[in-house]
């Protein structure tokens, strides 16, 4: 399951798998093992050996087939984090029509513990722990007991499940002011270590800005200088970081857009791979992020986890320069 090895970098991921059931166009397909800690993991996995990645999760027997994990078992992947739980998983439908999309959860694992952590992941810090909640799962106090005993990790948010809202099963993006008021809690609790990813609607919803800009300004009023990624789809994405001009990251053409499923996962699980094996100088996170900008771009080409691509295919697209414009 795991060949960890000391030399290189380690990466945690930390949320629910989900049971994705997909409907394009009316048609319903097969099940499929969705959530940011699959899409991200296994992207990166792809994309490099040369990381060692765990993850950090709760799995609901009752629902869950089981053999959904096989693609993950096979990928050198650490799994020791994994909690079985005698609950129904956390299962969503996603409907998708004209590039927009429609969310219902049907069922939920429970939320992450932090006593749920194994001593040898403990024992063994990480250098990044990402964080990517599907539906609130990981609480401000879990954050902090992971802040303690990792002081020296980067801590990356994948803000959308920090900030959706459920009822009914009905999940929405919508600005609650209690949500919004833990998430910044969130931000500050974590500060310089901060790398945090969100879309176009999330950023402006957590920042409660309509302008792209102005949304990415919002937060350079924060007193630490972490990273704020957002993703804009086609148009590419924007970073920021206190005290540097805004990156402004161009999205690349793709042969053909066939699943856009989990694109940001992947942009975020290379930027970050990329991030922290550089300087961290502002030229290195630009490069970074020209590196995930391109991985994104290969895997809208195929269904899940056909679009990802190894380093070498995605640094060849960033040679080629074409951009959409």
């Amino acid at each position: 399951m795991r060949s960890s090895k000391k030399d290189l970098p380690s990466i945690f991921f930390v949320g629910h798998f989900a049971i994705d059931t997909i409907i394009r166009f009316n048609k319903e397909h097969k099940p499929t093992l969705g959530g940011s800690v699959s899409f991200g993991s296994l992207s990166l996995r792809t994309y490099t050996k040369d990381v060692n990645i765990s993850i950090i999760s709760n799995l609901g027997s009752l629902n869950f087939d089981r053999s959904l994990l096989d693609i993950v078992q096979t990928k050198d992947i650490d799994l020791n984090g994994i909690k079985w739980t005698d609950t129904n998983n956390t299962n969503f439908v996603l409907d998708y029509f004209n590039h927009s999309r429609s969310l219902t959860l049907k069922s939920r694992s429970p939320d992450l513990k932090f006593e749920d952590i194994p001593n040898e992941y403990l024992n063994n810090p990480p250098d990044v722990i990402v964080l990517a909640p599907l539906c609130n799962e990981i609480s401000f106090d879990y954050i902090g007991k992971i802040l303690k005993i990792f002081p020296d990790a980067y801590i990356g948010i994948d803000l959308q499940g920090f900030i959706r809202k459920i009822e009914n099963g009905h999940v929405s993006i919508e600005r609650d002011e209690k949500i919004i008021a833990n998430m910044e809690k969130i931000i500050n609790l974590i500060g310089e270590r901060l790398i945090l990813k969100g879309s176009e609607e999330e950023m402006k919803i957590l920042s409660g800005e309509n302008d792209i800009y102005k949304a990415m300004n919002h937060f350079d009023y924060f007193d630490f200088k972490g990273i704020f990624i957002m993703t804009l789809g086609e148009v590419g994405s924007l970073i920021l970081k206190k005290g540097e001009k805004i990156l402004n990251i161009a999205a690349f053409q793709s042969s053909g857009v066939i699943d856009e499923t989990g694109a940001g996962d992947v942009y975020f699980a290379i930027f970050l791979y990329e991030f922290i094996i550089s300087d961290k100088t502002w030229n290195s996170i630009e490069k970074a992020a020209w590196f995930a900008s391109s991985a994104a771009s290969f895997n809208v080409e195929a269904m899940g986890a056909n679009g990802f691509q190894h380093k070498t295919h995605v640094q060849s697209r960033i040679v080629k320069k074409k951009y959409i414009k």
